[in-house]
This record gives structure tokens, C-alpha cells and sequence, in this order.
């Protein structure tokens, strides 16, 4: 066994890669079985078997000469073999699966199934010009397309290649002796067309000297880069090191390959329906598009399975270690296929709601969804899905919505206060447990996700009133925050105010197409210029000044109606404009205030607290009994 380099990874380990000429990786007594729904067959002859019979003949010709030279000088043929140059055919990763004691080993192939399915061909067309010829060597290439007879407990054991459930039918055929008739199959074509192609290049003498060199070549010239995953191996890593992230796996796909090919081994019926039934949605455009940016970036339906694991197994899951995670907790959890997928699709639908929030239930679910996801806190969504699921006996709207409203309150009076968003993952997974051991125990599941927010350590805390008016009298919210954010909270802020004020007349707003405007001027020297005061106290007030004017309490919403060109201008030119900003709640008391200066933007910060902490109440009544 030659070992290839180690690959480096992005994670500064070593992956460790065998390089196997193809009889060391054919010629064991293994079955390969490609998972039920992988890709169709693809390869053509335009496109990849014309080169490869081409490169296995001008392996063969590489060997024939180091043979004549070696012959020549009276050298031994077996040192001119080894100092031919190989042929390398890329990668395969495959994964062990279980196999009945005493008969052949199996691996599920997770990635090469084009090219491990075309050398199998291949083996094919040769074996046909072999037999043709009464060559010796048949037999030599027979095992490389099938298992001894006396190891195959299984009859599909005789097959060193079992292909996806859809061209089983077709496959037995394809590498039987007898020459199948033309079915337009792809495989039928391509075993003919390596054969037609081994016949050209040996009518030519000596045709037993090329014949047995293109036999030789293809054994142990031929050679493959062999991934043979363990218990803690990471498929998906392994696959984006070796393409070069040209081609990115999606862990959806291995998933998808796990379930079916469990369901396959254990001779589970109808997976084909369950295939239709279940996940054939998932292979839908939608739900492959990526979201997020950068290395967080992955199809919806990735993160779709990282909630859902998370939620089912109690454990945090990753999208980025989801394939090995999945398969441990089937290990641990073994479930029938229809039962995996029935219950991925409760999931699925909770998953469509909370991100088409417009959905939703009712006005809090619809903006706790929303809100959550403009701040992108990722980590609540396993326990958002999880409350969607349950029935409503167990979890009624009122109590669904206190429970989701209390998960808002925490993320954003965090977010507010400026608190650190480690840990969140792992904490979501604790409120999360307690909410299912709440619901076994046939106790209130709300009341147990508000008890569990509230009783967060130090560093995890839900902040308090007081915290949250801190925050707004004291910290730098502009360039501190994204404007997403701020208008965020401003326009909650600005919401909750017309639904307090029976009064108002009824407006509705697209609060993140509105702009942030500071009502004191960043520039305020010019037209917003301080008191005489000695060069001491001058310093200090502008010092104070450039703090503060960075404050929410001097931060509003405008519209598009708003004279940007009185910006910058005093206090005089620029109050009647937040006049003419009467819908806006927020704007309300802005106009009606006869100065404007660091006083009455502290005055205000504490205004917009109070009101904030109304929109992200901690007071909570408690749950009704599920």
C-alpha cells in the first residue's frame, strides 16, 4: 500500500490519503454500493470515456517500452514496471457500513461514483476482448467486477459494484458474460464502447503483448486516491479539501445518501415513495440557495438538518460537521427511515413559517421571526422550530407566543446592552432541554423557556430594566451598531408607540427603507456651537458633546420628505421638519421641544428605554398548564 501526501486542511490537521493502484482497490473482496439516490450516471463518451481509454492505452504503450528496454539490456521486466509512470484517476471517499459476519465488506461511496462506476466498465469491455482472444488473463480481470463465489453469502455480494436503486435492474446485465443487447443505456454503451476500442487498438501485432500490457496497466498503472472514512472522520471536510471547494458538498446530500442507504440495507419498502413523499422537496432550487456569507455560508437545507439535529439530539449541531453528526446519532437513535423523514418535514414546515414570518400565527410571532433573523441570532432557531412542532394541547398560541416573545426580550435587550454573543448556541440548547423535560414532566413548556432565560448566569443574563436604560443613557449606539440595527429598534420602538397612543391615525411603515438621522449634527460646531467658557471646561463640553451626540436618545427615523439640507443647521431651521414627520411617533416629541442639547437627548434616552422595555418586556404572566 503506497500512502499518498497528507492533505492539509483547513482546521491545520493532516487527512491522510491512500494511494491504491486498482487492483489493491478493486481486487479486495468488497462490495461498493452507491447510495439509493445519488446523481444519475453522467459520464459519456465525448466527455470522459474516449480520454480514459486513451490514457490507459498510453499506459500501456509507456510500459510495453520500458519492457522492450529492459528486454534489451537484459534487465528484469518487474524493475522496469515499477519505474513506469502511473496514471491517476482522482479520488474516491467511501464509508463503512455494517456487513454480515464472514461475508464481504461493504462500503457505501460517498464521492467518485462516475469514475468508480466507469472502471468497472471498463473492466468489463476488456474482460469482453479477453474472452474473445481465450486469453489467460480473463479470469484476472473477472475479479475486479465480481467476488468469488464462495465469499458471497448475499447473491448481491458476487457484485463489487452495487449501483443506485434506480439502475439495479439493469445491472446484472451489464456485467454478465453474455453480451447484452443495445438498450440505450448508458451503461451498455459505455461497456460496448470500451470493448469496440480494445478490439482497434490489439488487431495491430502483437496483439497478446498489447493486449496483456493494456491488462497490465490498467491493474496496477491505474491508480486511485482512496478516503476510507472512520467512525470520527469528517466526509464533508474531506470532500471540500480534495475539490478545492470548486464543487462544495452539500451535507444535505450525504444526509440524504445515510437515510436511504440505511433504509436499503435494513430492506426497508417503498423508499422510493418515501424518496417522493419526503425529500424530493428538498431537491428543490429553494431550498439549495445559500444563505449567509462567507464560511457560514450553506443551503437552506443544511441549516435546516444542523435545527433539527440540534433539537432532536440535545446537542449543538454544525452544519459544517452535520454528515458525522447525523450519522452518530442514528447510530445511537436507530429509526426507521419514513420515521427520520416524516418527522425532517414537521421541521421543514416550521422552518418555511419562521422564514416567511408574514405567516406566522399572529403580529408577535410574526415579529419575533423577523426581528431574529434581521439580527441573525442563528442559534435560536432550533428551539423556534422545536416550539412550532408541538401540538397544540402542549403548547397553546397564548403560551407560544409568551415563549417566543421571551426569547426575543433576551436576544435583543442583550443586543441593546452590548452583551457578548458567546455561548448562545450552547445555551439555546439548554433552554431547549428544559422546555422538553418540562413537556415529558406534562408541565407549562413557556413558563419553562422563560425560567430558563431568566436564570442564565452572569456572563449569559437576561438584562434588567435598569440595564437596558444604562445602555441607551450611557453607550455609543452609531458606529457601534450596524443602521440595520438601529432602525430596528428605533422602529419597535416607534411601532409601540402608535399602538399606545389610541389617537394616532394608523400608519404603516417600512422602517428599514427609512434613514437615520442625528437630530444634533454629527458637524455641530458650526450651527450648534457651545457656551463661552473658559478652554478647560470648553474641551470637556465638546468632548462631552462628540459622545453624545452618538447617543440613541439623539438618534431618530426620517422619511424620504426629510430637508436633508437643513442637516447641519441650528436648532431653529431644523425643528420644522420633524413637524412635517407626523406619522412618525418617534418624531412626536422631538418637534415640541423648544431646545435641543445634551440634556434633552439624556432626557430622551431615558424615554425610548422605558418604551423599549415595554416592546422587550421581562414581565411575563404566568404560562397557563399544557
Amino acid at each position: 500500500m503506497n500512502k499518498g501526501n497528507p492533505v492539509p486542511t483547513e482546521f491545520g490537521g493532516k487527512l491522510q490519503a491512500d494511494t491504491l493502484a486498482l487492483k489493491s482497490v478493486l481486487g479486495l473482496e468488497r462490495r461498493y454500493v452507491i447510495p439509493t439516490f445519488q446523481r444519475d450516471y453522467e459520464w459519456t463518451r465525448d466527455g470522459q470515456w474516449q480520454l480514459l481509454h486513451e490514457d490507459l492505452l498510453s499506459a500501456a504503450e509507456r510500459l510495453l517500452k520500458a519492457r522492450d528496454r529492459a528486454d534489451a539490456l537484459g534487465e528484469p521486466r518487474a524493475r522496469a514496471d515499477q519505474k513506469v509512470t502511473p496514471h491517476f484517476l482522482g479520488a474516491i471517499v467511501c464509508d463503512q457500513l455494517p456487513s454480515s459476519t464472514g461475508g464481504v465488506d461493504q462500503r457505501a461511496v460517498i464521492d467518485g461514483q462516475q469514475r468508480l462506476t466507469t472502471l468497472q466498465l471498463l473492466a468489463r469491455g476488456i474482460l469482453d476482448v479477453l474472452l474473445e482472444t481465450g486469453s489467460s488473463r480473463a479470469a484476472q480481470v473477472r475479479r475486479l467486477i465480481q467476488n468469488p463465489a464462495d465469499v458471497a453469502i448475499d447473491p448481491l455480494d458476487r457484485f463489487k459494484l452495487w449501483p443506485r436503486r434506480k439502475d439495479r435492474e439493469v445491472w446484472p446485465s451489464v456485467v454478465a458474460d453474455e453480451v447484452p443487447l443495445a438498450t440505450g443505456h448508458l451503461y451498455h454503451e459505455a461497456r460496448a464502447f470500451f470493448a469496440e476500442q480494445t478490439r482497434i487498438a490489439v488487431k495491430a501485432p502483437p496483439e497478446t503483448e498489447l493486449l496483456d500490457a493494456i491488462v497490465d496497466a490498467f491493474l496496477g498503472l491505474f491508480k486511485l486516491v482512496v478516503i476510507d472514512l472512520e467512525e470520527n472522520d469528517e466526509a464533508q471536510v474531506i470532500f471540500e479539501v480534495l475539490n478545492g471547494r470548486q464543487t462544495p458538498l452539500s451535507a444535505a446530500d450525504l444526509v440524504k445518501n445515510l437515510l436511504f442507504l440505511r433504509g436499503d440495507l435494513s430492506g426497508e419498502a417503498e423508499l422510493d415513495q418515501l424518496y417522493d413523499r419526503y425529500w424530493a422537496p428538498f431537491d428543490e432550487p429553494w431550498w439549495k440557495t445559500t444563505v449567509g456569507t462567507g464560511h457560514a455560508a450553506r443551503g437552506r437545507r443544511d441549516v435546516l438538518l444542523s435545527s433539527w439535529l440540534t433539537a432532536v439530539s440535545g446537542e449543538e449541531a454544525t452544519v459544517g460537521h452535520l454528515y458525522s453528526q447525523v450519522r452518530t446519532y442514528l447510530t445511537d437513535h436507530p429509526r426507521a427511515t419514513e420515521s427520520v423523514l416524516k418527522e425532517l418535514n414537521e421541521y421543514a414546515t416550521a422552518y418555511l413559517t419562521v422564514y416567511h414570518p408574514e405567516q406566522a400565527e399572529s403580529l408577535v410571532l410574526t415579529q419575533a421571526y423577523s426581528r431574529i433573523e434581521r439580527i441573525r441570532v442563528l442559534t435560536a432557531v432550533p428551539l423556534f422550530l422545536w416550539l412550532r412542532t408541538l401540538p397544540a394541547e402542549a403548547l397553546t398560541l397564548a403560551d407560544h407566543e409568551s415563549a417566543v416573545a421571551a426569547i426575543e426580550s433576551w436576544v435583543m435587550r442583550r443586543m441593546i446592552t452590548g452583551a457578548n454573543t458567546r455561548g448562545y448556541g450552547t445555551f439555546f440548547v439548554e433552554v431547549l432541554k428544559s422546555a422538553q423535560t418540562a413537556r415529558e414532566a406534562g408541565n407549562s413548556v413557556s413558563q419553562a423557556v422563560i425560567d430558563a432565560l431568566g436564570s442564565a448566569s452572569t456572563a449569559l443574563a437576561w438584562p434588567t430594566d435598569e440595564d437596558v436604560a444604562a445602555a441607551f443613557a450611557t453607550n455609543k449606539f452609531y458606529n457601534s451598531f450596524t443602521q440595520e440595527r438601529i432602525r430596528l429598534v428605533l422602529g419597535a420602538i416607534d411601532k409601540h408607540l402608535q399602538t399606545e397612543n389610541p389617537r394616532t391615525e394608523p400608519a404603516e411603515f417600512d422602517y428599514e427603507r427609512l434613514q437615520i438621522e442625528h437630530i444634533m449634527p454629527q458637524s455641530w460646531q458650526t450651527h450648534w456651537p457651545l457656551d463661552a467658557l473658559d478652554p478647560a471646561q470648553l474641551e470637556l463640553a465638546a468632548q462631552h458633546r462628540r459622545s453624545t451626540v452618538h447617543r440613541i436618545g439623539n438618534l431618530t427615523l426620517v422619511t424620504s420628505r426629510f430637508n436633508q439640507g437643513v442637516s447641519n443647521f441650528g436648532w431653529d431651521a431644523k425643528r420644522p421638519e420633524f413637524a412635517l414627520q407626523s406619522s412618525l411617533q418617534l418624531n412626536k416629541p422631538v418637534s415640541t421641544s423648544d431646545q435641543w442639547d445634551e440634556s434633552t437627548i439624556q432626557l430622551r434616552s431615558q424615554q425610548l428605554a422605558a418604551v423599549a422595555c415595554r416592546v422587550w418586556t421581562r414581565a411575563f404572566k404566568p404560562a397557563s398548564s399544557a
